[in-house]
């Protein structure tokens, strides 16, 4: 491995996958597998931390997700907001900065209230920047970035990449350089469609509650033993 094909991590993605197996396995609700898999996240953001990584994304609740059981939408979105107002102190004096990714306006309307005070209470933080997606879509969110564009009345073929990138969620922040799904699956999810472009992938049996700080030392260890050609030779 030549130097050149050595590249810092700025960004690591997390689809945290496998809660509700879990709960199965060891016998118990699908809400205790999500209630184990909330405490687990809590670890893996004190270690990317430590790695002076600056950026994670964690995909805490997909659009799609609205499809499951009313009941246990019912029970994440409450699990998240008592997470939400929990961690924040811990944030705040950890110096993370929390930004949520993701369609407010379906949410309840407490746990809009909860995303906003935790995003105002740590933008001026300048560790760790964590990304919460949280009723999240890529296809939604390349749609809407281009309603966006369009919303200024420009010429179509004026339309360009960088155009695009700046009316995403993720608008200023870097393109994950790793993204790790837990459980098993290997598939992408409609997660972070646009800025997975030249991503590297680590996909790991290991269910998210069992996934450990040093489980994902490993998926950066992985990492590094890669080249990135990013289409070159």
């Amino acid at each position: 491995m030549t130097s050149e094909s050595i590249h810092p991590i700025s960004h690591i993605a997390i689809i945290m996958d496998g809660n509700g197996r879990w709960a199965s396995i060891n016998g118990l609700s699908r809400n205790k597998g999500h209630e184990k898999g909330t405490e687990n996240i809590q670890s893996i953001v004190q270690r990317v931390s430590e790695l002076k990584i600056k950026f994670l994304t964690i995909f805490a609740f997909s659009t799609e997700n609205w499809n499951r059981p009313k009941l246990e939408v019912s029970t994440l979105m409450n699990l998240l907001f008592d997470s939400i107002n929990k961690q924040l102190d811990y944030l705040i004096s950890e110096n993370i900065r929390v930004i949520h990714l993701g369609e407010k306006s379906s949410l309840p309307s407490h746990l809009q209230k909860a995303i906003y005070k935790c995003e105002q209470a740590t933008k001026n933080n300048t560790g760790l920047t964590l990304n919460v997606a949280l009723n999240y879509g890529g296809r939604t969110e390349i749609l809407n970035s281009i309603i966006k564009i369009l919303s200024t009345n420009p010429s179509p073929n004026q339309i360009t990449f960088k155009n695009i990138e700046e009316n995403l969620y993720t608008s200023g922040i870097p393109d994950p350089d790793l993204i790790i799904r837990t459980g098993g699956e290997k598939r992408i999810s409609n997660f972070l469609l646009w800025q997975s472009a030249y991503s590297e992938y680590f996909f790991s049996d290991l269910l998210w509650p069992d996934f450990t700080s040093k489980d994902l030392d490993n998926a950066i260890d992985t990492y590094f033993s890669r080249q990135r050609r990013f289409g070159k030779v």
